[in-house]
């Protein structure tokens, strides 16, 4: 994705004629910082895979037996967790899904399946009615599909003088970039 593609953020602030929205939005889609070549003595390459193991430890629990008791716990329980039945206040429909897809800010990052949400905001209008139904049956088997469970991780530096030293994967916080069918 890079500078080949841009936000209608810069093209609203031209249109407004604002000069310090349009060159402050000039600024952060164009301008760039020195970027960071080296995270913990290693050269970009590498740097994805240093990332991922410290991330990877970020996410994992401190103790793998408490974890597997609260986990054979939770089967357990889990069979005779019923919910309540959905009433018909509670249900969503079309329009309730064409709103919420109105409502997206545009110019985010894309999610793991490439997909922003210009894509759902300029579809075919039949796209809401295609997901209310998804999400029914999702609802009906209690299934969440698998590929609703991925997201990626961006590593974004923590101090502001993070370009006049040197870094480590301590220096990065991460943000998760999940599927854009989840915002609805």
């Amino acid at each position: 994705m890079g500078a080949e593609v841009y936000t209608n953020e810069l093209h609203d602030a031209l249109m407004m004629k604002n000069n310090t929205v349009f060159w402050n939005c000039w600024r952060s889609k164009l301008e760039t910082v020195s970027k960071c070549t080296q995270v913990d003595g290693t050269a970009d390459p590498c740097i994805a895979d240093k990332f991922a193991v410290y991330f990877k430890a970020s996410f994992s629990c401190n103790d793998s037996c408490k974890a597997e008791s609260l986990k054979q716990d939770f089967m357990r329980s889990r069979c005779n967790i019923y919910g309540l039945p959905i009433t018909e206040a509670q249900q969503f429909d079309t329009e309730l899904v064409n709103r919420i897809i109105s409502t997206l800010k545009l110019g985010k990052a894309c999610d793991i399946d490439g997909f922003l949400a210009e894509h759902l905001k300029y579809c075919h209008p039949c796209l809401p009615y295609h997901l209310v139904k998804l999400f029914q049956l999702m609802l009906f088997f209690s299934y969440i599909q698998t590929g609703f469970r991925y997201s990626y991780i961006v590593p974004i530096p923590k101090p502001k003088e993070s370009y006049s030293k040197s870094l480590t994967c301590e220096d990065f916080r991460g943000i998760a970039i999940s599927p854009i069918l989840l915002s609805l």
